[in-house]
């Protein structure tokens, strides 16, 4: 694996390290010794798929609050779509900030996406699948959204129309930043929106 720190601290672009020949390829996609090499948390203890029918299909913007914030490792093993993060933590020097960038089934590209950051894709193309490895178990109680186009993140998404979005996903309250910095400092764990 080729590892790449992206500009939001934390976050690395991971590049699968082909050995091909006549057969196809051979490539290793996780290591807890290679992970830790590089200070991320090796310690993936659930993996999930999602299948998207539609090209136009949007999910998230998606995140588990703390104490149980998770950290993703994320990468296309079907078709090929538009993947983007979003860093929600307040002290950090680039919060509010998002990269995006194309995975899909030949580029050998994951994303690692820190505790502490929200999560979305549009998919490109009919029958994508995404395959994702988290650091926290899921707890239902703790899961946060926010509405893709969210004022407060200015994601300029790819141009796809028309988009399938969750009813749940258009319903998420408009994110408040200064009410997560706020909260940051005096608690551990707060619902990272607001019901305005």
């Amino acid at each position: 694996m080729i590892f790449n720190a992206l500009s939001l601290p934390g976050a690395f672009r991971i590049t699968l390290d082909k050995k091909a020949d006549a057969r196809g390829h051979f490539a290793r996609t996780f290591c807890v010794q290679e992970f830790s090499d590089h200070g991320l948390n090796p310690n993936l203890v659930q993996c999930n798929t999602s299948f998207n029918l539609s090209r136009g299909t949007l999910r998230g913007l998606h995140w588990q609050a703390t104490p149980h914030a998770e950290a993703k490792l994320v990468r296309v093993t079907r078709g090929s779509l538009w993947d983007v993060m979003v860093d929600l933590r307040p002290k950090s020097p680039t919060f509010l900030q998002w990269h995006g960038e194309t995975l899909d089934e030949d580029n050998g590209v994951m994303l690692y996406i820190p505790e502490g950051f929200a999560h979305g894709f549009v998919t490109a193309h009919e029958n994508t699948e995404i395959f994702y490895q988290m650091t926290t178990l899921y707890d239902p109680t703790l899961a946060r959204g926010a509405r893709f186009d969210d004022p407060a993140f200015k994601i300029k998404w790819p141009g796809t129309d028309p988009l399938i979005v969750s009813d749940r996903d258009l319903l998420f309250p408009t994110f408040d930043p200064a009410a997560v910095a706020r909260a940051a400092t005096t608690a551990s764990s707060v619902p990272p929106t607001s019901a305005e």
